[in-house]
């Protein structure tokens, strides 16, 4: 009878572990926010390394041209010449949301950004990588008024028209 309970004390001893692992929410999410708002000052301020180094080697960027789905290393070469050229991007975050994975290794998130494209909104992903968060991922759109999208649809109905035939 008592080898049965072994077994039971081993699975409950588990999910007692488990549980008193909290997840301190507040500090990762105030440590997502300066990482992300650091990420946008460092490419505002031409910084390449430190912003291409704040993603993970194996980074997704997708930008507003339906063309723009990026890996980091395509990403570094299309933006090294605006940041040769101090000709970068300035996102400034107006609001963020961010969301916490149950392990607390991942963490996603969207936010509006004042730019020089008026408002956007941007998503992305970070992932634990030993101490440090690392953006593996980030969706930039601009947005469009809901009363202006027929507009928007005649003005981009070529270009999409030329990436869908092919």
């Amino acid at each position: 009878m008592k080898t049965h309970l072994i077994p039971l004390l081993l699975l409950l001893s588990c999910f007692s572990c488990s549980k008193s692992e909290k997840i301190d929410q507040k500090s990762i999410k105030r440590e997502v926010d300066l990482i992300v708002d650091n990420w946008h000052k460092d490419v505002a301020n031409s910084n390449f390394d430190a912003y291409f180094n704040t993603m993970t080697n194996d980074a997704i960027y997708i930008g507003t041209d339906a063309s723009e789905n990026w890996t980091k290393k395509q990403f570094m070469a299309f933006s090294k010449p605006y940041f040769d050229k101090k000709q970068t991007w300035n996102f400034k975050p107006l609001e963020r949301h961010v969301f916490i994975s149950d392990d607390g290794k991942t963490v996603w998130f969207d936010e509006l950004l004042d730019t020089w494209m008026h408002l956007c909104r941007g998503s992305g992903v970070l992932i634990k990588q030993g101490n440090d968060w690392k953006i593996k991922h980030y969706v930039l759109s601009v947005t469009v008024p809901n009363d202006s999208i027929k507009s928007v649809i005649e003005i981009k109905k070529n270009s999409d028209l030329k990436l869908i035939k092919n």
